[in-house]
Parts: C-alpha cells; sequence; structure tokens
C-alpha cells in the first residue's frame, strides 16, 4: 500500500486530462442507470480494499464539519460544541469548518479512527463514489483520485465499463 501512495498522486496526474474529458462528457449526457453503476463499482472495488491499510484520506484531507456533526461528536467527547469548535475546528475561507490541522486529530497510529461510531458525514461519505448524482461531483472526483486509491481504482473501472 506505501508504494501505491507513494505513485497515486503521479498516477491521478497522468489520467487527470483524460478523466476531465471524460467526465465533462458524462455531465453532458449522464447514463440513466449511472447511479446503479456507481454503487456497483464503487462496491467491487471497496469489497478489495483495506481503508486502515492506508488512512491518506484522514492523513493528508480533513472533513468539513456541519453544526449537527459538531453537536453529535462534542456529546461523545462530553464537551460543549464551542470547547469542541475552539479545540479541533477553525473556520476556512468558504466559512466552512475544519479541522486545526492534518493528519486528522483522531486517527490512532493504526488507522484507527477514535470517533468512528459518531464521524462527520463527510467521513462517512467519503470517497463519495457511490454518491447519488454523481455526474455532479465529477471534480471533487477529480481530486480524490489523488488521494484515495479506491476513488482512482473505482473511476478506472468506471471508464472501462461506461464507454462514452
Amino acid at each position: 500500500m506505501d508504494q501505491l501512495l507513494k505513485q497515486l498522486p503521479q498516477l491521478a496526474k497522468d489520467t487527470h486530462n483524460e478523466n476531465k474529458k471524460y467526465f465533462a462528457k458524462l455531465k453532458k449526457k449522464p447514463p440513466k442507470n449511472l447511479d446503479y453503476i456507481m454503487q456497483e463499482l464503487h462496491e467491487d472495488v471497496f469489497a478489495h480494499t483495506d481503508c486502515l491499510t492506508c488512512a491518506n484520506c484522514c492523513k493528508t484531507t480533513g472533513p468539513l464539519f456541519t453544526q449537527s456533526d459538531i453537536e453529535r461528536i462534542s456529546k461523545y467527547l462530553k464537551l460543549k460544541p464551542q470547547q469542541f469548535i475552539e479545540t479541533y475546528l477553525r473556520v476556512d475561507e468558504d466559512k466552512d469548518y475544519v479541522l486545526q490541522s492534518v493528519p486528522c486529530t483522531f486517527l490512532d497510529a493504526d488507522n484507527y479512527c477514535m470517533i468512528y461510531d459518531v464521524r462527520p458525514k463527510a467521513c462517512r461519505e467519503y470517497p463519495h463514489t457511490d454518491r447519488k448524482k454523481f455526474h455532479q461531483i465529477t471534480n471533487l472526483t477529480l481530486k480524490n483520485t489523488a488521494i484515495c486509491p479506491a476513488a482512482f481504482n473505482v473511476v478506472e473501472a468506471m471508464k472501462l465499463r461506461i464507454k462514452l
């Protein structure tokens, strides 16, 4: 996995233009069954993916925290929401709550999430390759292919499955 993670940014860069053109075509005319296909591809890739051997998303990026995420996590940690915000979060340039720093504060040495059961919605849904209306998040998916080996593999499988 370490070798793949070292190669992933370059692999994503090498396929970026091809993927960008592919997604532009996909946006213009998404197949009627796109969400079904994406769900299937996502499940196939994740059947062979162990996120605990990677955790690159937790090591290199931070999720957005919604108000309900903040309330749920602060309750779990026995903190007041404002204490949680002051201790762990900052407001980014888009006025969203994000982690003060990466890697994620809640990632332990074995790549386990210490707040897994109450983790933010963005973490639960990452890398968003099985999201409904997938064609609307292709820019996010392009970014995620450089971070998440599974996202990269889903996109490669997608290009083989859906010829445009």
